[in-house]
């Protein structure tokens, strides 16, 4: 089920889960910018090509997910949760209002 949690709740949860996959859902090039250590790339403008490979991963983790501003996110959660994955949490506000530890390549 998709929850909506905020930078906060995000980082709470994540601390404690030892069953986490961080999944960023955009484009390379917004990613070379940027992005939340530890994630796994998914770009979810490839459309059949994200739904195949998301179709390859254990959808008994719990998915941190984020895009810039939250809205690609949202909806990747959504086809998440039609593909049988347990728990997706959608980061409100997505990368761009993001304030905590970035990666920058």
């Amino acid at each position: 089920m998709r929850q909506d949690i905020d930078q906060d709740e995000w980082i709470e949860l994540l601390e404690k889960d030892d069953n986490a996959v961080i999944l960023d859902v955009r484009t390379q090039a917004e990613v070379d910018e940027g992005y939340i250590a530890d994630m796994m790339h998914l770009d979810f403008f490839e459309g059949q090509v994200f739904v195949e490979e998301l179709g390859k991963l254990d959808t008994s983790k719990n998915y941190y997910v984020y895009c810039r501003s939250g809205n690609r996110s949202g909806q990747a959660c959504d086809i998440m949760e039609q593909l049988g994955f347990e728990t997706t949490y959608n980061l409100e506000g997505g990368f761009m209002n993001w304030t905590g530890d970035i990666v920058e390549d």
